[in-house]
């Protein structure tokens, strides 16, 4: 009898095999499974790392750097043109750096452009930079004047205009020093007038200027005289007395040199 089944019966056996609920076939060779390939692992996915920050620029040792570069007046205004990490320059319409003669006896550094200051580009034009004008005409000197022994250069602490006039922030007068202080430098006069309280603060590291005014400091390696900003003269007349007591000082201090 032959053993081999015909293909319709093998068809009914594996169907009825399948009905039991058989699920594999045997093979005829047996198969091991330890050799069989491994399923290929996912590869690892790379933990996610935060960008490390670029380090934080300081801006008082960039303004250092730039103000030491520059080997002239030219070259300052040119540093302070370019200089891109103080706030108030975004929203002024000018860079107010100095006026009056260069390498003048007296250097006179106030606070902050005001309105007219930042419109111009030129400091203390407004009716507090009048005042100052008829100030030192009484003693003879002015910004215009030929002689250098009469001459007046003046410069700010801070040289765009603070939103509304404010009062410059620490961190403000902190990156402009540097180059107040090249300015110093770069102009060299003989002698200093700090105008107000903010100028105090920033070149002496003191303020109260109603104690402060009338005595003779040192700023910079120089001689320095605060006195009332012409601001202060204006709501404070009163005070003009005084502001003429120091003019006089700084007469006799420039005819005593």
């Amino acid at each position: 009898m032959d053993s081999a089944l015909d293909y319709h019966t093998a068809k009914a056996l594996l169907a009825w095999q399948v009905e039991l609920g058989a699920t594999e076939a045997i093979g005829e060779v047996a198969v091991n499974r330890y050799e069989a390939a491994a399923e290929p692992v996912p590869a690892a996915v790379p933990p996610v790392v935060a960008p490390v920050a670029a380090a934080e620029v300081d801006p008082v040792a960039v303004a250092k750097a730039a103000a030491a570069a520059a080997g002239d007046l030219e070259g300052l205004r040119a540093a302070l043109e370019a200089f891109e990490f103080c706030e108030l320059k975004k929203g002024a319409r000018n860079l107010v750096f100095a006026d009056g003669r260069p390498g003048a006896g007296v250097m006179v550094i106030g606070e902050a452009p005001g309105r007219e200051e930042d419109q111009q580009g030129r400091p203390f034009v407004g009716r507090a930079g009048q005042l100052l004008d008829r100030m030192f005409a009484a003693i003879g000197m002015g910004r215009d004047a030929p002689d250098p022994g009469a001459a007046l250069y003046i410069t700010n602490i801070l040289p765009w205009r603070p939103p509304q006039n404010r009062d410059p922030k620490p961190e403000e007068v902190a990156m402009m020093l540097p180059f107040v202080e090249r300015h110093v430098e770069l102009a060299d006069p003989d002698l200093l007038v700090l105008m107000g309280n903010h100028s105090c603060q920033a070149l002496l590291g003191r303020k109260g200027i109603t104690r402060l005014r009338g005595h003779w400091m040192q700023a910079l390696g120089r001689p320095a005289l605060p006195m009332f900003h012409p601001a202060y003269l204006l709501r404070n007349p009163h005070a003009k007395r005084e502001a003429w007591h120091d003019l006089l000082m700084l007469q006799a201090k420039l005819r005593g040199a």
